[in-house]
């Protein structure tokens, strides 16, 4: 018969088992590698705003191959492919969907209520049923908004009117498929209505409605063109550019790389901060966090991006005033 324990050893191996145990989970928790799937309704054509991502998370201690694997799926401006590309993700068992922007971001919370969603440039989360609200999104996806109201599509129109102070009519090309569609022309409308511009709404699914968008641009003699930019567009973001300068029209788009590729002007959120930032929600989840409880954020960093060569071609002079205010000159 085996000696029975005294009153301090029994005491001794209690209190060694209690903190024993936590300890050997935070060790299995410090060793866990965590799965994220990442759904982008765009391309990997972008490396910038993706490596920002990375930057986000290595900044807080995530290391992809070390304690995180990632799972990337890109529609390519398909957003049919969305549906299938989230539930995939959700089969996989991941402990977190990264989903940009809009589409990808409806796509996944449609494919789960439970997993955690991070969503990267919404626009009109409350209104599309996204989130309850900013401050308490309630669900189980939170993330960083793209704008903050309809102010910012005022300020494209802004822009377009300094360069081109005699503008009465201008072009928007949006993507009909786009679920914020709707909100966005809304909030375009608005704000040309407080600037006494009139405007010529046109749409385009892809590539293929290019051609008739910008025969129709000419048969109206629109003097500038805004485009709401759409997964479906980027891939083909130099064929808008050089559209724009065949008709020789004034445009302004909302990503940086449009400028960079010819357009006169971009502006709007920096992505690649947008993206940044969501690392720090990937991080404060994976730590414990619900999603219900993570205020969806808004942009704070705006960027203005003017291409010199592209005005000059266009013979257009760019006010002194507004190339100070750039963030970016391109010559």
């Amino acid at each position: 018969m085996k000696p029975a324990l005294d009153r301090r050893t029994f005491l001794g191996a209690l209190a060694g088992g209690v903190l024993a145990a936590p300890l050997a989970a935070e060790a299995q928790q410090a060793g866990k590698v965590y799965r994220i799937g990442y759904l982008s309704a765009a391309g990997s054509s972008n490396p910038r705003i993706l490596e920002a991502f990375r930057q986000g998370l290595r900044e807080l201690g995530w290391v992809e191959g070390q304690n995180i694997v990632i799972e990337y799926r890109w529609a390519e401006g398909h957003l049919d492919r969305l549906p299938d590309l989230a539930a995939e993700l959700v089969r996989l068992n991941v402990d977190l969907i990264v989903a940009s922007p809009t589409p990808g971001a409806m796509a996944a919370k449609n494919a789960t209520g439970t997993v955690p969603i991070v969503a990267v440039s919404l626009t009109h989360p409350v209104e599309l049923g996204l989130v309850a609200s900013l401050a308490r999104p309630g669900g189980n996806v939170t993330g960083v908004s793209y704008s903050v109201g309809a102010d910012i599509f005022g300020k494209d129109l802004e822009l377009l009117k300094e360069v081109v102070p005699r503008v009465r009519r201008v072009a928007v090309l949006s993507n009909p498929d786009s679920p914020a569609r709707p909100l966005t022309i809304r909030n375009i409308k608005d704000a040309a209505r407080s600037l006494s511009l009139h405007l010529q709404l046109l749409e385009a699914r892809g590539p293929e409605g290019f051609d008739g968008a910008f025969a129709a641009m000419a048969k109206e003699r629109v003097g500038a063109l805004l485009v709401v930019q759409d997964p479906a567009f980027i891939p083909h973001r130099a064929r808008l550019v050089d559209l724009a300068a065949t008709n020789r029209l004034p445009s302004i788009f909302t990503q940086r790389e449009d400028a960079e590729a010819g357009g006169l002007m971009s502006y709007g959120p920096s992505l690649s901060d947008l993206y940044r930032r969501a690392g720090s929600y990937v991080h404060k989840i994976l730590k414990g966090a619900k999603p219900a409880d993570l205020a969806v954020e808004q942009p704070t960093k705006f960027e203005l991006i003017i291409n010199l060569r592209t005005a000059k071609a266009l013979g257009l002079t760019i006010p002194p005033s507004l190339l100070q205010r750039a963030d970016q000159v391109i010559e």
